[in-house]
């Protein structure tokens, strides 16, 4: 008998189950298969145009900064005009989301884009969050190849385009959608949770900005 058999034959022992291991097991899935959901707050359980109000405004709080745009195509002059605002360069990385790909971006012929992971030396970075929750303004990012979790982390200023159509109320919903939309099979290998610019407040309370990512979080709400 190995090590581990023999200490989970005491900790079986010591709860008294007699059951065998495949009884256990077909427990174990019957559980999974039906989950009930936690308790979720009612504060966020709107109408989807309300539930996009209440992203903007909880990402506000949050020290983001977010711009309502009617059209996706509309994207590549907002990143440009955000640059100049803040007195950026017009250059930024991206990864091959087919939404930013698709992007008329030869609209702004000064904005030059580059695609794929950064290596910390880019200044900004454009991404396409997958989901964002009402509730929090939590952005939902999923890692891979269309969007780098290097964009994330590594550029000063990070811009994220966000569907007005893709923003439900509460973390439990976000989860939910990506499990249909992907599958247990496809789930990226991280999902990043991002509420506003990165700081921190461990080093005697003080407040540091860009303490371990983007100084500045700016959101595209589109539709």
């Amino acid at each position: 008998m190995t090590g581990r058999a023999a200490i989970l034959g005491r900790v079986r022992r010591a709860l008294t189950q007699g059951a065998s291991d495949a009884a256990r097991r077909e427990s174990v899935r019957a559980r999974l298969a039906a989950a009930a959901p936690g308790p979720i707050p009612a504060r966020a359980q709107l109408e989807p145009a309300a539930q996009a109000e209440l992203f903007a405004v909880m990402a506000e709080k949050a020290n983001a900064t977010v711009e309502r745009l009617a059209w996706s195509d509309d994207i590549p002059e907002a990143v440009a005009s955000h640059l100049r605002r803040h007195n950026l360069p017009q250059r930024i990385r991206t990864g091959a989301d087919t939404l930013l790909a698709g992007l008329p971006w030869d609209r702004e012929p000064h904005l030059e884009r580059s695609i794929g992971p950064s290596d910390g030396a880019d200044l900004v970075a454009v991404s396409r969050a997958f989901a964002g929750v009402a509730e929090t303004a939590t952005l939902v990012l999923l890692s891979g190849f269309d969007n780098p979790t290097t964009l994330n982390f590594l550029p000063d200023t990070h811009i994220v385009v966000l569907r007005a159509e893709d923003v439900v109320g509460d973390l439990e919903t976000a989860f939910a959608r990506l499990r249909a939309v992907l599958g247990g099979a496809t789930i990226p290998r991280t999902v990043n949770l991002i509420t506003g610019p990165s700081r921190s407040a461990d080093i005697e309370q003080t407040l540091i900005l860009g303490a371990h990512g983007p100084r500045a979080l700016h959101i595209l709400l589109v539709g």
